[in-house]
């Protein structure tokens, strides 16, 4: 679970613009014609066709794309009955996990009542402005009742997702866990303990993939829910076990095959497992400290599947796995709700993706070359691409099936692809760079760690699990500038190479001058340069002392290139070190090279360029798809970049045949599929989406990636250094902490992969 801090969490929500989310126009606004479209008069005729036939309005309006997330606030997360105010940033992000994971826009809705009649004649009278409604964040037992009633008052897509999300993502897992078990979920005795409103659902849900209703214990915080009870109300009622022989959670447990925790942290002890059967499984659900943790379930018995609701945990019973496929599939089929069988048919889904190879950039993103259906895989992850096809096609179908849709689907396989494409591809790379970094952090070593971005960045990566970060700079200045700025520096070793270090300086720089005495260098001036942190965090790494250096937010970007160049050597059969941007667009990740170290390079080192980059891309996961981009199209102009650039690509295609690469090309010929295809169908890149871009001078590959950085809103992360045997990395002059955060990251997954 990502440690963090509440002035961080603060600055996230308030920094530049507040808030999470805004409202983007998709329509052109920039002259008086578009004006006139959109506003008056023009609206008027989209008008009169809704008043003429309703259903228009979902193709003239974005109402069959927008979900009200709708709250009073009175069961907010772990906080309980905040009121509604204060949980907007909840909603808001709510909204932003709706849009980044299943491209569905979000209005969201704080409804300030605890009133049943006042939420529900709201919600019913803004309805008609929604595609769907997921409510959030309700009290029970008033959530029943209000789900309920809308549920009977409206015929969009509605949901209170704390009952149904965790309870069709938790189902998913134990049908899969029963059968690792090798039990038949028909026989399994279950204890749910928790009796609220994710509680109530858990148990129906259980009960429609086979747990027999006799089977279940559930306990509130009194006690086993019994119908000696007199203090249960109906909803509670309806999972009273007439068994008189149990009360507490000791009892009802022992003997049992499955706890399910809904409840509050550290309840479930030890002794309690050691009393359940054989092969048992324990769902510590509770937030963000589970009813057991996850080491502690296994310290009990190794015979057991655990799964919990946290991150850094196998198994994490996550809401974001089913909510936003559940409602993407569910508006678009027009569904009048979201019955019983769409949420059956999105659970089995959810445990038949599980059982499916896993794909590599899953693999990578959680440091893991083997993940596979077992007793740490149980529920897909999070970022796994596939759910959107698989949970969506699944509910659409079950929709149509059982007669609430009012658009029917007949070509599946092209309604998957388009469900595919509507993922953004911009901000995954990244994701799964961080969960591969946490799964192995690195010691990185800071030479600008006098600066408040370096530390403020250290300390992000330190509490995320990113990395390890060891500061080079004067000790009293650093701890002064982390206590101005609130600044944690615990845990991180600080190291003043001027003051405490002279052996060391002395040690390093004989070894600097044994490496180049026969280059001009004397011992005295090379142990005189060990005073620059550059040369003496260089060092650092290539003694195995650190895993990887970052420098240059503070200097010009020759001056810690220069140290590394001449301390670090290249890789095996490498001769010219060279510059990478990864580019983080919509579309997705490219890569650019060489955009800061050969300012014209030969037709040769253009090859060794392209080769560094393709393994460079490949290490992300990534099969490079290569273009090398001139002014020309395959000789279609003459001059010097042209025939270089075609010299090249000719080498890459008779010495490197598995590489996919071709050129001369111009840029906008290597973007467009359509357009290459249509003039170009020789070329190798055909049907290809081009992914890396090899410039053919300095000049030209860093005017590209500044202009498309400025002007077209792409997240730049670089530049990344390649050809060294040892990672060292230099930020651009002036980097933010989120970019400084990002080159740390890819540092460490370099470090990682070069180990």
């Amino acid at each position: 679970m990502a440690k963090f801090r509440r002035e961080d969490a603060l600055d996230y929500h308030s920094q530049g613009r507040p808030g999470k989310i805004e409202v983007i126009p998709t329509k052109p606004y920039s002259t008086q014609r578009d004006l006139t479209l959109a506003y008056s008069p023009g609206v008027a005729e989209p008008c009169l066709e809704i008043e003429k036939n309703p259903d228009d309005v979902y193709k003239y309006t974005a109402k069959g794309n927008l979900v009200a997330v709708i709250s009073n606030g009175t069961a907010v997360l772990g906080l309980g009955n905040i009121g509604a105010l204060a949980s907007k940033p909840v909603m808001e992000g709510k909204g932003l996990l709706f849009k980044i994971f299943a491209d569905i826009d979000v209005f969201d809705i704080e409804v300030n009542t605890t009133n049943i009649d006042e939420f529900v004649n709201t919600v019913k009278n803004i309805a008609p402005t929604f595609g769907g409604i997921n409510l959030e964040d309700i009290k029970a037992p008033e959530c029943f009742e209000i789900e309920r009633r809308l549920k009977e008052l409206l015929d969009i897509p509605l949901m209170h997702d704390d009952q149904h999300g965790t309870a069709i993502i938790s189902a998913a897992g134990l049908l899969n866990a029963i059968e690792i078990s090798g039990k038949k979920i028909g026989t399994v005795k279950l204890v749910i303990n928790g009796a609220g409103a994710a509680a109530n659902s858990c148990a129906k849900m259980y009960i429609a993939v086979g747990v027999k209703r006799e089977n279940i214990l559930m306990l509130d915080s009194k006690g086993v829910l019994h119908k000696g009870r007199t203090d249960l109300d109906q909803y509670k009622a309806t999972f009273a076990t007439d068994r008189t022989d149990v009360n507490t959670l000791s009892e009802a447990i022992k003997g049992a095959d499955v706890f399910v925790g809904l409840s509050k942290g550290n309840i479930l002890k030890p002794e309690m497992i050691r009393s359940m059967n054989k092969d048992c499984v324990v769902f510590a659900l509770a937030n963000p400290t589970p009813e057991i943790s996850y080491e502690e379930a296994f310290e009990a018995r190794k015979d057991i599947i655990v799964a919990t609701g946290r991150s850094d945990n196998p198994n994490q019973v996550n809401n974001v796995i089913g909510f936003p496929f559940i409602f993407r599939g569910a508006m678009d089929v027009r569904a009048t709700c979201i019955n019983e069988e769409m949420k059956l048919a999105a659970t089995l889904a959810i445990a038949a993706l599980a059982k499916e190879p896993v794909p590599d950039y899953v693999n990578l993103a959680y440091g893991s070359k083997n993940l596979s259906f077992g007793h740490e895989y149980i529920i897909p992850k999070p970022i796994d691409n596939r759910l959107i096809s698989a949970v969506s096609c699944a509910v659409a179908k079950a929709a149509i099936d059982s007669g609430v849709a009012r658009i029917k689907i007949t070509d599946w396989d092209a309604y998957a692809t388009e469900l595919e494409n509507r993922l953004g591809k911009d901000n995954k790379l990244m994701r799964s760079l961080a969960d591969k970094a946490k799964s192995n952090p690195k010691r990185i070593v800071f030479s600008e760690a006098d600066n408040y971005k370096i530390l403020k960045a250290a300390q992000v990566v330190r509490d995320e699990g990113i990395a390890k970060p060891m500061l080079l700079g004067d000790k009293v200045r650093i701890n002064k500038l982390a206590e101005d700025n609130f600044i944690d520096l615990s845990d991180m070793q600080i190291i003043d190479p001027l003051m405490d270090h002279e052996e060391q300086r002395n040690e390093f720089g004989d070894m600097l001058w044994r490496k180049r005495q026969r280059r001009g260098l004397t011992q005295f001036d090379a142990r005189k340069l060990m005073r620059d942190r550059n040369y003496f965090g260089a060092m650092m790494v290539e003694n195995g002392m650190a895993d990887a250096m970052i420098s240059g937010l503070t200097r010009k970007y020759g001056q810690p290139i220069k140290p590394a160049l001449e301390i670090i050597d290249t890789l095996p059969g490498v001769s010219k070190v060279a510059g990478l941007y990864i580019m983080v667009t919509k579309r997705g990740p490219y890569f650019f090279a060489d955009t800061t170290m050969n300012s014209d390079p030969t037709a040769e080192e253009l090859v060794d360029i392209a080769v560094l980059t393709a393994n460079a891309v490949k290490q992300f996961n990534i099969t490079p798809r290569i273009a090398l981009l001139s002014y020309s199209n395959f000789g279609s102009a003459t001059g010097e970049v042209p025939s270089k650039v075609s010299k090249a690509v000719n080498i890459l295609h008779n010495n490197y045949p598995g590489l996919i690469v071709d050129g001369d090309l111009q840029a906008n010929f290597a973007i467009s599929k359509s357009l290459l295809k249509e003039q170009f169908p020789f070329s190798t890149l055909i049907d290809k989406d081009v992914n890396t871009f090899i410039f053919p001078n300095l000049a030209s590959g860093n005017i590209a990636y500044k202009m498309l950085q400025e002007l077209g809103g792409a997240e730049a992360i670089g530049p990344v250094l390649m050809g060294l045997n040892k990672p060292v990395h230099v930020l651009q002059l002036g980097s933010s902490v989120r970019e400084i955060v990002n080159m740390i990251t890819i540092a460490v997954v370099d470090a990682q992969n070069k180990k």
